[in-house]
């Protein structure tokens, strides 16, 4: 192994481990994140998935301790190395079980498993493999031959932003926010309106969509535009005194709009009963039960 990257990969992949890590052990999405992952069908709950979840991160938290104090022995690769090994092969269970589920390998990666996640992976794999063989601290390393200390630690640093999704908001999203002030939003002018799936995005990024969970129970079952505004149909139900009673809940949003041009969008919220066709008031909203997680077949 060279040694300029045996050195300084206790560096490198300590930060990264220690941003994953820290992300699943006290971020607050993670019980939502953990709910989406292939973790659920194998422990048989969310609590136990959220546990587990919280458990690798802190474990990940203790191997980040281990590679930046004590670079230089053998231990914190070699747990680095496992680290990357179990999760590569998690996600190819997963990715063979349950295509769809969400990877959990970072706070914010609720997106389905692909490419990304695998190259992450296989990274951290390498870099514990490199970390076991460091002949002396990252610190004298970069004390001792500083140029090229930042030639190695700058690339790879912009290759682990690249796939670590709890990071994006610091680089990627600023990135095509300004791609969209330069050069214009790609469909403007072209006569094509944005992508429903743009729409469904922006409305599951919204207040909107967090306060009427409840109630949606289906994803998109049909959409319309109509003057300007994109409507977004679901099923839902709601309860009363006189039961529960199934109802399509209408959101209506900017059709030109995306997460990228309006991350704060306005969106109207409509309950249609299904059965009395009658628009239910709004103050249900606040009688509306907490939703609970289905139980899944084993």
């Amino acid at each position: 192994m060279i040694p300029i990257i045996s050195n300084l990969a206790p560096l490198v992949f300590g930060v990264l481990l220690a941003v994953t890590g820290a992300g699943k052990l006290f971020g607050r999405q993670t019980a939502q994140l953990a709910a989406n992952t292939v973790l659920v069908r194998v422990l048989g709950e969310a609590r136990r998935a959220t546990l587990a979840l919280r458990t690798l991160g802190a474990a990940e938290v203790a191997v980040a301790a281990a590679l930046l104090a004590a670079p230089a022995s053998v231990a914190p690769g070699v747990a680095t190395a496992l680290l990357g090994a179990g999760f590569t092969g998690y996600l190819g269970y997963a990715k063979a079980t349950a295509p769809e589920s969400s990877c959990g390998c970072s706070a914010r990666d609720e997106g389905p498993i692909g490419t990304r996640a695998f190259t992450r992976a296989g990274v951290v794999l390498l870099g514990g493999v490199a970390a076991a063989t460091a002949g002396s601290p990252w610190w004298s390393q970069i004390s001792g031959r500083p140029g090229p200390s930042a030639a190695f630690v700058v690339p790879a640093a912009a290759l682990l932003l690249a796939l670590t999704a709890d990071l994006d908001r610091l680089w990627l999203m600023p990135l095509r926010r300004l791609r969209l002030r330069v050069f214009g939003h790609p469909l403007a002018g072209a006569g094509e309106r944005v992508p429903v799936a743009a729409s469904v995005e922006l409305l599951e990024h919204s207040l909107a969509w967090v306060a009427t969970a409840p109630v949606v129970r289906s994803a998109l079952l049909d959409h319309w535009d109509d003057e300007g505004w994109r409507v977004l149909r679901f099923a839902g139900v709601y309860e009363d005194a006189r039961g529960t009673h199934p109802v399509s809940v209408l959101f209506a949003l900017d059709r030109s709009a995306t997460i990228d041009t309006t991350p704060s969008p306005a969106v109207r919220v409509t309950l249609v009963d299904d059965e009395t066709e009658e628009v239910v008031p709004a103050d249900l909203f606040a009688a509306v039960p907490e939703r609970t997680m289905l139980p899944l077949a084993n």
